[in-house]
C-alpha cells in the first residue's frame, strides 16, 4: 500500500505565497516583507513598484467551484488588510496620507505544481 502524503493549509499558503511572490518580482515588484503580522490581522506579501506600497492578499483554490479564489476576499477581511497596512506604514515612520499604495490580489487556481495566476492590481 502506498502512503500519499496531504499536505497541510500551511505547507499550501507557504507554497502559494512563494510562487506569488517570484512572480511579482519577475512582474518588476521588489518584495519587502512577508507574512506581516500585527494586532490588526496579516499581509500576506508587502511589495514596492517603485514609489508605490503594494500590499498583497494572496489566494489560492484548487478549483473555481464555490466562486474561486477572488471571490473569498470579504468586506470584513479588505478592512483589516487596510487596518495592518496602516500600523506598518505607521511603524516605518512613513506618512500613509502622503505615499502611494495600493491593495493587490493574486489569485491562484488549479494544480499546485502549474497554478493559473491571476493578478488584481488596485483590488480594492
Amino acid at each position: 500500500m502506498q502512503w500519499i502524503k496531504k499536505l497541510t493549509t500551511k505547507a499550501i499558503g507557504d507554497s502559494t505565497e512563494a510562487l506569488a511572490a517570484n512572480y511579482l518580482k519577475a512582474q518588476g515588484l521588489t518584495l519587502a516583507t512577508q507574512n506581516y503580522s500585527s494586532k490588526y490581522g496579516e499581509i500576506d506579501l508587502i511589495c514596492q513598484d517603485g514609489q508605490t506600497w503594494v500590499f498583497v492578499e494572496v489566494k489560492y483554490r484548487r478549483s473555481a467551484a464555490y466562486g474561486g479564489a477572488i471571490s473569498t476576499i470579504s468586506t470584513a477581511k479588505q478592512q483589516k488588510l487596510k487596518h495592518c497596512a496602516s500600523f506598518y506604514l505607521q511603524l516605518k515612520g512613513i506618512n500613509e496620507y502622503n505615499t502611494s499604495c495600493r491593495f493587490d490580489v493574486v489569485a491562484l487556481q488549479g494544480d499546485l505544481t502549474q497554478p493559473q495566476i491571476t493578478w488584481l492590481k488596485n483590488a480594492f
